[in-house]
């Protein structure tokens, strides 16, 4: 089991994980955004975009798994992206991607 994605669906649950360009896209410029985690598939243009404004409102970005599994993550469809909107919730996450880096 993956436990990133685990986290991932534990945050939406919870109500505390967004989905979506402009869902995350507002997140993030609202301060609301702790973590952003980017499908591995997401176009070029979407990554640079992302990366380039989580920069700017210093949020840190992961870039992780695909679109449909992202998607079906928290439960919907396909997403690019997805906004942890909690900070417990996103230090969580961050901690399980790096542990899975490290294997």
């Amino acid at each position: 089991m993956d436990k990133v994605l685990s986290m991932i669906g534990m945050s939406a649950r919870a109500g505390k994980a967004l989905g979506g360009e402009f869902t995350v896209e507002k997140a993030v410029k609202s301060f609301k955004a702790y973590l952003v985690i980017l499908a591995s598939d997401a176009s070029s243009g979407t990554k640079k975009k992302f990366k380039n404004m989580c920069d700017f409102y210093e949020v840190p970005v992961i870039e992780y798994s695909d679109k449909d599994t992202l998607g079906r993550s928290i439960g919907k469809e396909m997403r690019a992206m997805i906004a942890i909107t909690d900070e417990g919730l996103a230090k969580a996450v961050y901690e399980k991607y790096e542990q899975q880096l490290q294997i």
